[in-house]
């Protein structure tokens, strides 16, 4: 008689287990239904106080890094500052020079093609024709600004 009986196997779960928990899984009414929610309740109010104690030992903690990310983060400014102006410093330094070259080589360029009987290459648009006189007091398009 007992091969009658079959027991559920790990591979074909029961209908119930597989749909998850049901009203017939809930405990019975006998009496002890306030226990399990009152240790409930006393987990809950445990695991509060963890927390609790957690915050309130982590706030300095969290100062005190924060303080040190500021402290950091001020040295990194006054040192970045000084490194920066110099940067400026010198990329001004370079782009006068490229541009005077470039200047020089746009002059040479113009009167190599005068002297081989070639017209000259056009002047950018912001420049005057290197035999007009530039207007006003701005500098002649060969000379640097002062």
């Amino acid at each position: 008689m007992t091969d009658d009986v079959t027991q559920p196997t790990d591979a074909a779960p029961a209908p119930e287990a597989a749909s998850g928990p049901s009203a017939d899984d809930a405990p019975a009414a006998t009496g002890r239904d306030e226990a399990p929610s009152a240790q409930g309740r006393e987990w809950l109010a445990q695991l509060q106080q963890m927390i609790d104690r957690v915050a309130a030992e982590a706030v300095p903690v969290a100062r005190d890094v924060a303080a040190k990310a500021a402290e950091l983060a001020a040295v990194a400014g006054d040192k970045a500052g000084p490194f920066a102006r110099h940067a400026a410093d010198v990329t001004g330094d370079v782009g006068t020079r490229v541009a005077e070259r470039s200047r020089r080589f746009a002059d040479d360029m113009r009167h190599r093609a005068a002297e081989g009987g070639m017209p000259p290459p056009a002047a950018p648009a912001g420049d005057a024709p290197a035999g007009d006189a530039p207007a006003g007091d701005a500098p002649a398009p060969d000379e640097p600004p002062a």
